[in-house]
């Protein structure tokens, strides 16, 4: 585990906020461990979201955690934090020894394959602070993320890897758009997890 490694941490915006990618930071093995763990585990549910006025059930499956039982809305859906487990707790002490912040909870999205993916969004939902700090941690197979600056239109794509970590903050959420585009090129299942902060 490459928690004090020598990889320098660059900030993949040129401008208006800040997403810092810190890399690897587990190993294959390590990696395969945590995404047959999360892969295997019986918490996951379909998502439900409200779009055009009709509740739309994803295939994607999402699972919500947190220090308390938080409640968190997106999509006029809300979601009730479980407790965290062994394992989440564990890499939610390293993601913080990492980047330095701290966290209360975490979201997670199972995606099947390349057909499922997410739209062009902002995580600035009235639960988060302004200007959140949101940090993203990849398990399974490689996709691109892309985001997409609200006024210049300007695109920055950044493929993560199984076992990649990036940090979202500043004026990110504010100033960009970011979305994980759909490709058929993809076959099998990415894992990731968004530790972030609600308020309390």
């Amino acid at each position: 585990m490459d928690l004090f490694g020598t990889n320098s941490i660059t900030n993949i915006l040129p401008f208006d906020g800040e997403v810092l990618d810190y890399g690897l930071v587990f190993n294959i093995e390590e990696c395969a461990h945590y995404f047959n763990v999360f892969l295997n585990a019986d918490f996951w549910s379909q998502d439900e979201l409200l779009m055009f006025g009709k509740r739309i059930v994803t295939s994607r499956k999402v699972a919500w955690f947190g220090d308390l039982e938080y409640q968190y809305s997106y999509s006029n859906s809300i979601k009730n934090a479980l407790p965290w487990t062994p394992e989440l707790l564990l890499i939610k002490n390293l993601v913080e020894l990492k980047t330095g912040e701290k966290f209360n909870s975490c979201l997670l999205n199972l995606y099947h394959n390349g057909n499922e993916g997410m739209g062009w969004h902002q995580d600035n939902e009235k639960e988060l602070d302004e200007n959140p700090v949101i940090a993203s941690l990849s398990l399974g197979a490689a996709r691109k993320f892309s985001f997409k600056h609200i006024k210049s239109k300007q695109k920055v794509d950044i493929t993560l890897q199984s076992g990649s970590l990036i940090l979202m903050k500043a004026e990110t959420q504010e100033k960009w758009l970011h979305s994980l585009p759909k490709t058929t090129k993809v076959k099998t299942p990415r894992i990731n997890l968004t530790f972030r902060n609600i308020l309390t």
